[in-house]
């Protein structure tokens, strides 16, 4: 769960991490990429069977939990967001340090969804 303070910063609650909680979270955060969640989905699903395993099912579920923590987050959002902008930045310092602040930003939000 996210702590008291996050409470107020937060769009949505935390979802559960199954398919159908992640991509109705997703329909109110970021709904522009349920396209691409349903292709990384079927695509997790078909490498599944073709495994035999459900690694790329986990994968898939911990990777869109993320995103969508980050999504429904604004704060995060805009750092997200921010950083990314920034990753091709003429200036390697700005460049750097923007791969160094997506990198945070995805840790927290990794951090997050698994607790």
């Amino acid at each position: 769960m996210s702590t008291q303070a996050d409470r107020g910063r937060e769009l949505i609650p935390r979802p559960e991490q199954t398919p159908d909680a992640l991509r109705a979270a997703l329909a109110v955060v970021d709904p522009g990429r349920l396209e691409e969640l349903q292709n990384t989905k079927d695509e997790a699903f078909a490498k599944a069977v073709e495994w035999q395993s459900l690694s790329p099912v986990r994968s898939w579920v911990l990777a869109w939990a993320r995103d969508v923590e980050i999504a429904r987050r604004p704060e995060l959002s805009t750092r997200h967001a921010r950083a990314k902008s920034n990753l091709e930045h003429e200036d390697p310092a700005v460049a750097q340090e923007a791969l160094r602040e997506l990198s945070a930003v995805l840790d927290e939000a990794m951090k997050a969804v698994r607790e």
